[in-house]
Order: structure tokens, then sequence, then C-alpha cells
């Protein structure tokens, strides 16, 4: 159990929330490896039916803790709790909800491509995928399922500019499925998570596995690629540069 992580149970419906509103619920690898751990818990018990994800706080979250990822091991290391945390999102068989909010950064958005449904709260929301201009590449095979979604160009924009995406354009764009007023975001989440809970569990898992049906392996080969990637990055000058700037900003 992290302090970090709130896991909370509403019936039918497994809560885990992201509680380190001072630092924007930046990611830590002990949060990763204890997000990993819920879903393979919520995967086996069959009492709960769906999972509802949120963060404390101004925002969802603001991705990774730039000092603690840098301390951990190797992002190529098949044990990173990062990585087993990417791999877990596709391979979770029960609907996954999203509530964000807030100024949400990198792996905040890219594991949304992963959720079933995702609720955004109209006037905070800002999403952002500012991997390039920290000189990396994108994970969660966001390259394979953005252009997807989205289409080629709109990926691009997105990905190559950094460009924020607001949550009416979100749900226009089909990113998101409803956006709420912020004070309404927890309560509709919820409601749409118990709405799934309450659904014939044996139907829900096996309508979502054919909507997210993956014969090739086109994703956890997409996420195996970006890995390898984003390790040579890690490891390279431009990233060496932006981090450096990162914390002399916050000196």
């Amino acid at each position: 159990m992290s302090k970090h992580v709130d896991i909370t149970r509403r019936g039918a419906v497994c809560e885990l929330r992201l509680n380190r509103p001072d630092k924007r619920n930046a990611l830590t690898l002990e949060m990763y490896q204890v997000l990993g751990e819920a879903l393979q818990s919520a995967e086996i018990d069959p009492q709960i039916r769906a999972v509802l994800l949120s963060g404390e706080g101004t925002c969802f979250t603001a991705g990774n803790d730039l000092k603690d990822f840098l301390a951990g091991p190797a992002f190529d290391d098949p044990g990173h709790p990062t990585v087993r945390f990417v791999h877990a999102l596709p391979a979770f068989s029960k609907p996954l909800v999203c509530a964000v909010h807030g100024a949400t950064v990198g792996i905040g958005v890219t594991l949304l491509l992963h959720c079933d449904l995702v609720i955004a709260a109209q006037r905070s929301t800002r999403l952002m995928l500012s991997f390039v201009s920290l000189g990396l590449v994108p994970e969660a095979a966001s390259t394979l399922l953005l252009p997807r979604l989205l289409g080629q160009q709109r990926a691009a924009a997105l990905l190559l500019l950094g460009e924020p995406l607001d949550a009416r354009t979100a749900e226009a764009w089909g990113l998101v499925n409803r956006v709420v007023d912020d004070a309404d975001l927890m309560q509709e989440a919820r409601e749409v998570a118990e709405a799934l809970a309450q659904q014939p569990p044996e139907a829900l898992k096996r309508t979502k596995r054919l909507l997210r049906l993956d014969p090739e392996g086109q994703v956890r080969e997409r996420m195996g690629v970006e890995v390898s990637e984003l390790a040579a990055c890690l490891r390279g000058e431009e990233f060496g540069a932006a981090a450096r700037a990162f914390f002399d900003k916050r000196r």
C-alpha cells in the first residue's frame, strides 16, 4: 500500500485515487507498483466489476516524478514498475473508467487510450503530451493508438508539438466520452462506473475483449518498441539537457 494511492471500494467498484496533490500527483515508481498490483487484484476479485481512476488536488497527474524516475532502474528493465503498469492496462479485462481534470501530462494522457470510458472536467482539463520537448518519445502504444483514434494529423500535432487539448475538443475528437462541470466530476464518474458494474459481468468482459481485440499483437509490440526507443532517449543528450533545465528551474 502506498500513502500516495488511495484504494477504496464502493460496492462492486474499486477506486484508485492518486493522492500526492502537493506534487500534482506526479507518479513515483512506488505509485506505479501499487497501481499495477491493484489492477491485478481487481482482475482476480469476482466482487470487483469495474475500476475508477482519479486524482486528488488540482490535476489528475502531472506525469512522472522525474527525480524518482531517474533514480530507478533502467527503463528497458522488464521489471521496471512503469513498464509493468503500462503493460497491465491493455491486459485488464474489466471496465476501466477515468475521471480527468486539470493540467494532465504525459502518461496521464496516454493511459486514457486504454480506458473504456473517460469523464473530463470542463473548465480545468488540459491534456498535454510533452514528450518531445523533454527529448523523449511517448509510451503506452500511444504512437499506434492515437493516430487510429484521432487521425494522423491531429496525433502529430499533439505528439510532435505538444499542443494542449481542452476537454471539449478531446470530447469532439473521441478521446473523452463525457464533459461535466468540475464540481460534478467525481459524482458523474462514480455513476458511470456503477452503471458498468451493474451490467452482466461475463457479457461485459467478452464485449470489452471484442472491442479491444488485437489478434496480431500490435499494441504489445508497439509498447516494446516504444520502451526501447524511450530507453535510448533517456541516455541521450537532448533529454539530459531538458532534465538539467528542469532541475535548475526547481532550485
